[in-house]
């Protein structure tokens, strides 16, 4: 039995005593005494300082006449009426001293107990509450775990031994013939020049670059600065503004619009024309692969291209989905899972957090009229 389950299954038990204590009393009649007993306490509250001496003689007949009432309004067969009877006779005397409601106290004491029964079924419920919360929850993690496994056990298929290599070569390769050629775009082309190349990507939504702020824009479009190379600008923004004076109009201006911008600046990289990993199918890659085509011309050489050229090759080779698919799992795996997945291990798992789950469910099940109960 799980943790949650034998919390439920106690949690229960003690629900059911604390509710048939109830019951041997009932309901109504420990509701009764509550009222009294509050009413018993507001009184003694208000006036048992005043009572006290002879300090306050209106306030001792008050006190006296306000507890006769409430003992004369209780029914005669409230369980403990005698107690309050007795506690009553405790105060029928000319002096009251602070003896006097320590003894009424203590003689509350058996009535008090008897209260206690409501508040002890209450915690109950409440822990009964949170057992079965907790169950839910544990069924939820499990049912998590079974659509775990289902999809992994969709990929049992994928021969996990096929050369994934083959794909990821030429994926590599081109990956870091762009990112060196759009690096060196950087650093020969004015930042004017960059922004508005990125500016005609837009009307390539496969290839997504990153948007320019405003008021970087802006400075870039009407700066001279804007003239030099973005490593330039950065370079540039890192220099005391004394220093900067020397190489720019406005230093101010070149802060405000490089220094405060400068994630905006350096997120302008080559991610935007690389190609993803694990790969995309095969159609999905061929549409992109021709909008980047379309776009690095602007600054890519012929190796990039060629590197472009051999990826698209490859997509509509008859081998490309089985290595497509090996490359996907051995991302989503490691080789442990790998390993479980070949031997079976994950069905087992599967089929004993499908055993648990429903163990959960009919624990849950067995003591779900309970918790509804009064």
């Amino acid at each position: 039995m799980s943790d949650p389950e034998q919390r439920l299954e106690n949690a229960h038990r003690t629900y059911e005593s604390a509710r048939t204590r109830v019951e041997e009393v009932g309901e109504a009649e420990l509701r009764q005494l509550e009222r009294t007993r509050t009413e018993v306490a507001n009184i003694f509250s208000r006036y048992e300082a005043r009572a006290i001496g002879t300090g306050d003689f209106k306030g001792f007949i008050e006190f006296q006449s306000q507890l006769d009432d409430l003992v004369s309004s209780l029914p005669e067969d409230l369980t403990h009426r005698e107690t309050f009877e007795a506690v009553e006779d405790v105060f029928d005397k000319r002096r009251l001293n602070e003896g006097d409601f320590e003894r009424a106290r203590e003689l509350f004491d058996p009535v008090d107990s008897e209260i206690e029964r409501l508040d002890e079924r209450e915690h109950a419920r409440e822990r009964l509450r949170e057992a079965r919360l907790s169950v839910e929850r544990r069924i939820e993690e499990r049912e998590e775990e079974i659509a775990t496994y289902d999809r992994l056990l969709r990929l049992s298929d994928i021969d996990l031994d096929a050369p994934v290599g083959d794909l990821r070569v030429p994926f590599e390769g081109y990956n870091s013939s762009v990112e060196s050629a759009f690096s060196d775009y950087l650093a020969r082309a004015s930042a004017r020049e960059v922004v508005a190349f990125l500016d005609r990507t837009e009307w390539f939504p496969l290839v997504e670059t990153p948007d320019i702020p405003a008021d970087l824009r802006s400075y870039i479009e009407s700066a001279e600065a804007g003239t030099e190379p973005i490593p330039q600008l950065l370079e540039y923004a890192d220099y005391s503004r004394s220093k900067l004076d020397h190489y720019v109009e406005d230093a101010d201006a070149l802060k405000r619009a490089i220094a405060t911008q400068r994630t905006a600046v350096e997120r302008i990289d080559a991610r935007p024309f690389q190609l993803e990993w694990p790969p995309r199918r095969a159609a999905e890659l061929r549409y992109r692969l021709s909008e980047i085509r379309r776009v690095i011309g602007r600054f890519a050489p012929e190796e990039t291209i060629a590197h472009l050229k051999e990826v698209e090759t490859l997509s509509r080779d008859s081998e490309y989905e089985r290595l497509r698919r090996a490359a996907e799992i051995h991302e989503i795996l490691g080789e442990q899972e790998q390993k479980r997945l070949k031997s079976g291990a994950i069905e087992e798992d599967r089929a004993r957090a499908i055993e648990a789950k429903e163990r959960l469910e009919t624990a849950l099940s067995r003591y779900a009229p309970t918790i509804s109960s009064s």
